[in-house]
This record gives C-alpha cells, sequence and structure tokens, in this order.
C-alpha cells in the first residue's frame, strides 16, 4: 500500500481510482465491510483502490475539549489498512482552515482534480465539509455532475451498529473480548520494549514493559489474556508471536506510584531479551482487575493463577 500526505503527490499510478473516505479510527467490522466493497468495486472496474482518511482526528481540532483517545493511532491504523488489500491511502492534514471547505469544494479539489475518482464507496453515515453538512446525497448530486458513482452501504452491527464510539467504550470498561468481537480481530497495543523496575524478573515472571508512548487505547487497568508479536521479526519466523500475560496498571502493591503501564509476560518463557525492540500486544480477554495483595507471596500465588488461565484460554485459539 502505498501512503502519502500530499495531494500534489498523488502517483499517476493511483489515477484515476475508486476511493473511500473516513476516520477508520480502529479499522473496525463497519470500516472492513465498506473497504470490502471499495475493493470489489476496484476489481469490477479495473481500478486502484484508495482511502482518504485525515490526521489529526477532526474532533481533535475542532472540539479538543471532546476528542477522543484514539483506538488505533497512526501506523497501527495505516498497517491495519493496508492489511484490507487496498492499493493507497492519503492522510491529509486536518486544520481549521482546511474544515471551512464546502462540500462542492472538498469533493472537487480531492475527489475530482487530484485523484480523478471514478467510483465513491461510503458508508450511510458519512459526513463531510464545512459543518459536516455533505452527506450521502450530497456526495450522488456531485457525483452526477463531475461523473463518478456513488455505492453507499447500510450500518452493519449485531444488535447495535457497530462504530469506533462503541469499541472505546467497551476497552475503557475491560470487555476486551466484546471489542474483538466488533474489531473483527483483538485490540492492538504497539511499542517498544523498556526496562522498568524489573519486578516480574524477581518474582519469576519477567515482562516486556512497553514504553509511554506507544500506540493504541490502553484498557482499563487488569490483567489480561493475549499475545505478544515481535514486530521485526518476519512473519515466519520462529517465536514471532507468542501467548501472553499482560498486565495494565500501577503495581498497587509495592505502592510506588508508578506510572500506568503495559507489561506483557510470554508465558514460559525467561529467556528473551525484548529490550528496545517493536512489539505489539494484543488483548484476547479480561482475567481480572488489579488488586492490591497484602504480600508478595499472594501476588506470585496470583500471579500463577493468571498464567494457567491464560494457557486455558490461548491453547486452541489461533493468533490472527
Amino acid at each position: 500500500m502505498h501512503r502519502w500526505t500530499d495531494l500534489a503527490a498523488t502517483p499517476e499510478s493511483l489515477r484515476p481510482c475508486v476511493l473511500t473516505l473516513g476516520n477508520f479510527d480502529g479499522v473496525h467490522r463497519g470500516h472492513k465491510a465498506v473497504l470490502s466493497a471499495l475493493v470489489e468495486a476496484g476489481q469490477r472496474l479495473g481500478l486502484p483502490t484508495v482511502a482518504v482518511t485525515f490526521d489529526p482526528h477532526p474532533v481533535a481540532v475542532l472540539h479538543p475539549e471532546r476528542a477522543p483517545e484514539l483506538i488505533s493511532p497512526g501506523r497501527v491504523r495505516d498497517d491495519l489498512l493496508a492489511d484490507t488489500g487496498i492499493d493507497g491511502l492519503l492522510v491529509m492534514d486536518f486544520t481549521t482552515d482546511f474544515a471551512q471547505q464546502s462540500p462542492e469544494d472538498f469533493v472537487t479539489e480531492v475527489f475530482v482534480r487530484d485523484l480523478d475518482a471514478r467510483c465513491v464507496v461510503v458508508g450511510l453515515d458519512t459526513r463531510f465539509g464545512y459543518r459536516n453538512s455533505g452527506d450521502v446525497s450530497t456526495l450522488a448530486d456531485l457525483g452526477e455532475r463531475f461523473g463518478f458513482e456513488v455505492l453507499s452501504l447500510d450500518d452493519v452491527g449485531e444488535g447495535e451498529r457497530y462504530s469506533s464510539t462503541v469499541i472505546r467504550a467497551r476497552l475503557l470498561a475491560g470487555d476486551v473480548a466484546d471489542a474483538a468481537r466488533i474489531l473483527g480481530r483483538p485490540h492492538r497495543v504497539v511499542g517498544t520494549v523498556v526496562h522498568g523496575n524489573h519486578r516480574g524478573r524477581g518474582l519469576g515472571y519477567p515482562t516486556a514493559n512497553l514504553s509511554a508512548d506507544s500506540l493504541g487505547l490502553v484498557p482499563q487497568e487488569g490483567v489480561y489474556a493475549g499475545w505478544l508479536t515481535r514486530m521485526d521479526l518476519g512473519d515466519e519466523e520462529p517465536d514471532r508471536t507468542m501467548p501472553a500475560a499482560i498486565s495494565v496498571g500501577t503495581n498497587p502493591t509495592f505502592d510506588t506510584g508508578d506510572r500506568r503501564t503495559v507489561e506483557a509476560y510470554v508465558l514460559d518463557r525467561d529467556d528473551l531479551d525484548l529490550y528496545d525492540e517493536t512489539v505489539m500486544v494484543e488483548f484476547v480477554d479480561h482475567i481480572r482487575p488489579t488488586l492490591r495483595f497484602e504480600s508478595v507471596e499472594e501476588l506470585t500465588t496470583a500471579m500463577a493463577g493468571d498464567v494457567e488461565r491464560c494457557r486455558e484460554l490461548l491453547t486452541n485459539i489461533v493468533p490472527r
């Protein structure tokens, strides 16, 4: 997938194209339905497929006090989009000036002039232009005027519409299993492994501590079953993706005022040196809330139980 940020630098190989528009936070099953339809339209018309998105998130610019914590920011979102099979990703700089564009000006400049869109695939809730005044009806009218087809998809969901807002609420409540159902995969956080307090190693459970600038919404404090993937290794290399017990929290038993961290213990492995590696931690299921234990012995007993529970949950699951 080719990623670019400057309209003037649009590759000729991606013009004309079939395109879609959205924030794609989380790249959940609703997004994937649109992206799948995009790829199908591209195959039907024999044209490359392009997704148009924004950075920063529009709400962070227009209403920073209401800005959501992103589920899959930056490269995490971009990697997920690449996995859908699209050919190009245009990431546009969202500014207050940009937000003043009328729907017609936006479509004329981006869709028609620079991308030469022949088909636009969107969800029914798509909004664009000044104060989100453009909708699917607006897009259909502009399509008739400028000669591009518009395909709009109904909402997708089981009992409720799949949305980034719903996923965010599930993660902040610790319900990573239901978040995974809507995402179509486990939620992931990506970061560099850094040195921590080394308490885990002293207790017999050495953990990979993710850096404070890791990408991805961190779920509610607690212990989770999941996977650790070493992003610097090739897909076919051994020890690339391994089962893990994941802790999110501040280590309350030691009462040291630590910052909230994500740390993962790879099950039954004390021989790994992961420092400075980029890793992806994926959350499969919630094990228990974060607890304060009265002694180190109580803590290690609980950790042994956590590891066993993780092993039971992950044994028959194949990582995605």
